[in-house]
């Protein structure tokens, strides 16, 4: 098993007004060692709260069970009321692979979960999705069918025994679905009415499960059956999307709920326009949305380009810009603010450690290189002056692609400021991780070496350390080399004005370059393995010359221009 592996576990709690209740079962979560606790988001209306932790398989599953215990100690179902359908205190707890691991090993730590569970805490408990083998039980609203109320007879049924835990409903704690799935959006729509009626018909026209086909009246009319005597449905316009429509009384508005069960097949900004158009064919206004639980930042910015797409604008704007115009195309912060630290799951995890210098202000980042600290240094200046220089390019394909009179060009800017963005992006890590690879020498210089073995540890470590420190520079020579097509580009084609930020760009790509190769040769001159020095040496060297030669070339270019 590996032990980078992280899963992100996602439990929803049937309790979501009694905030003293909840700080109860998230404080046993965040008890346990090696578990960060993401995000917890109650719903009054729903009486539900959702809560998000990673971590290690093995120490989550283990804030898994003792959440799922605490909620069965303070949560009493029988008195439970809410929107949301619900078989248990703990209603539902899926496990979600998210790196080094894989979706059957996530799934085999969903079923050791499960029998725990059953076990020692007596909680019927059922196994869904990719942790169910049974196909007729992996759909959670199928097995939820019915809710705490209707499972005491349920539960008795020879097809839904439980797959751990006793045959008998818990009055107190209910039963419990553990499974493991892909990563799930849970969103939901706002609509300016207070009508379920109205809310449902319009989750019906986009959910995949669609509505029954009935004779004559849609809503009346007798419900059409198929040979096997099963409901003839009229499937929805968005796959791999569950929706139901409710009331929230906390907001005094019909909501669409969705769950997004695979946003690479339906994305978030589709299920948003897709309601839109089914909400207008209906009299509807949708006012905004709001997502429950956190989000992939990729889903973001996707949605993002989306809308500026749409709006015959530059998608190559800055990670912060595209989530802007995400939440405001979809209304996002309509009942809340949307703050993306908070709800988008990369930023939750980011260490931020690994950005210190990029996360510093202009002053700050040069008071920092001028201290008497060794770091930062050449490496991490030549990375930064390269982010700068695509920045620039970067800037006139925004501003070329805004220009009057060159619309039918802005699908050409786009793509070349889209470039930019993400050259840019990738030399602004290699500012910080320049740094760390010569921390990581120091540390192995550092190491002891009083013995024969410590000298060996040390001498290895230190290699490795070097060669690593080799490589980043090497990255940041490609990175910025690379920036020189887009750049040129900008220089040929790009907003005649502003030609001279192009050439000043093409400046640092040329600065960047070679900063970055006097480290390559420094880091290489230490390596004991000199094939290895001799390889990395001459690439570097090649690079050097191509990106020297093609950046002057169009530096005469721009001198040419202004004469």
């Amino acid at each position: 098993m590996n032990t980078n592996a992280l899963i992100e576990c996602v439990p929803n709690f049937s309790e979501g007004a009694d905030h003293n209740i909840i700080r109860q079962i998230t404080d046993v979560i965040e008890g346990v060692e090696g578990v960060m606790l993401l995000d917890v988001d109650p719903g009054k209306a729903t009486n539900r709260t959702v809560v998000t932790f990673v971590g290690h398989p093995e120490v989550v599953i283990e804030a898994a069970f003792r959440a799922i215990k605490k909620a069965a100690e303070v949560i009493d179902m029988r008195k439970h009321k809410g929107e949301h359908p619900r078989m248990g205190a703990t209603d539902v707890c899926p496990l979600i692979p998210v790196s080094g691991i894989s979706m059957e090993e996530t799934a085999a730590y969903a079923q050791k979960l499960a029998a725990r569970v059953g076990a020692e805490l007596d909680i019927p408990v059922y196994l869904y999705e990719y942790a169910q083998s049974i196909g007729a039980r992996k759909n959670l609203s199928v097995i939820r069918a019915g809710e705490y109320e209707g499972f005491f007879d349920k539960i008795k049924l020879p097809e839904w025994k439980p797959d751990f835990g006793p045959a008998v409903m818990n009055e107190r704690a209910g039963s419990t679905v553990i499974g493991a799935r892909d990563f799930l959006i849970a969103y939901n729509v706002n609509l300016n009415t207070k009508s379920v009626r109205l809310a449902n018909s319009v989750a019906f026209d986009v959910r995949e499960a669609g509505r029954v086909k009935r004779e004559g009246n849609p809503v009346t009319g007798k419900v059409i059956k198929d040979a096997q005597g099963n409901d003839v449905r009229i499937p929805g316009t968005l796959k791999a999307v569950k929706a139901i429509g409710w009331f929230i009384e906390e907001y005094n508005i019909a909501q669409i709920s969705m769950n997004l069960t695979n946003y690479k097949i339906t994305s978030v900004h589709q299920a948003f326009d897709e309601v839109c158009k089914s909400a207008d064919r209906r009299g509807l206004r949708v006012t905004g949305s709001e997502l429950v639980g956190l989000i992939p930042l990729d889903a973001m910015l996707d949605a993002g380009r989306h809308y500026l797409i749409k709006q015959n604008r530059s998608i190559g704007v800055s990670e912060s810009d595209l989530i802007h115009i995400a939440v405001k195309s979809m209304g996002l912060d309509e009942l809340a603010p949307f703050d993306p630290s908070k709800k988008i799951i990369e930023y939750k995890l980011k260490d931020v450690a690994q950005e210190k210098l990029i996360g510093m202000n202009l002053r700050s980042f040069a008071d920092e290189t001028a201290s008497e600290s060794p770091a930062p240094g050449g490496g991490s200046i030549s990375a930064y002056v390269g982010a700068l220089g695509s920045a620039l390019g970067t800037m006139v394909a925004n501003l070329s692609a805004g220009k009057r009179g060159w619309e039918e060009h802005i699908a050409f800017f786009s793509d070349m400021a889209y470039q930019g963005q993400q050259l840019k992006d990738t030399l602004l890590k290699l500012v910080d991780e320049d740094t760390a690879a010569f921390n990581e020498i120091m540390k192995a210089f550092a190491l002891p070496k009083n013995t024969d073995e410590e000298k060996k540890v040390r001498a290895e470590a230190i290699e490795t350390a070097t060669k690593y420190a080799c490589e980043v520079p090497l990255r940041v020579m490609k990175t910025a080399y690379a920036s020189l097509d887009m750049l040129g580009a900008m220089i040929e084609k790009g907003n005649p004005n502003s030609i001279t930020d192009a050439g000043v760009g093409a400046l640092c790509v040329k600065t960047a370059v070679r900063g970055a190769y006097f480290n390559v040769l420094v880091n290489a001159k230490g390596l004991k393995d000199k094939g290895y020095a001799e390889l990395i040496v001459t690439e570097a060297k090649n690079i050097l010359a191509e990106n020297h030669s093609k950046a002057d070339a169009m530096l005469k270019m721009v001198e040419a221009a202004l004469v």
